[in-house]
């Protein structure tokens, strides 16, 4: 038995139709099947895989706006520069940091609640 990777982050927001367009535009991730859950939300894929799960939620207090203990998630993507590009054609703020003594590059960035991803790219790969 082990750990073999991150298999979804639930994200809670009040913003549910923006966050969804942003995902798809900003990330490139897919609008996909969802069970049938009492509460309305929406999963989007990359690929297969439904990997960002989100919850509609009446209370405005969501994302940065609360002392969460998770302090960001994490993507590992191809293809550095058309992933710059898609941030420029979205004004997308971004910072973009080398990790040191790595062959990591991590484009932090911000989804409309605020919450911190970084999207990991190996120049080695």
């Amino acid at each position: 038995m082990g750990i073999e990777r991150l298999d979804h982050v639930n994200v809670v927001t009040a913003r549910l139709d923006e966050m969804v367009t942003w995902y798809q535009a900003v990330l490139g991730l897919t609008l996909g099947h969802r069970p049938n859950f009492p509460f309305p939300g929406a999963w989007l894929y990359a690929g297969d895989h439904p990997i960002v799960h989100l919850v509609d939620s009446d209370d405005t207090k969501v994302g940065s706006e609360v002392a969460l203990k998770l302090e960001h998630f994490a993507f590992a993507a191809s293809d550095m520069a058309a992933f710059e590009a898609v941030l420029n054609a979205h004004n997308q703020a971004f910072k973009k940091s080398p990790v040191s003594g790595t062959s990591l590059i991590q484009f932090h960035i911000a989804d409309p609640d605020g919450n911190h991803i970084h999207v990991d790219f190996d120049l080695d790969a």
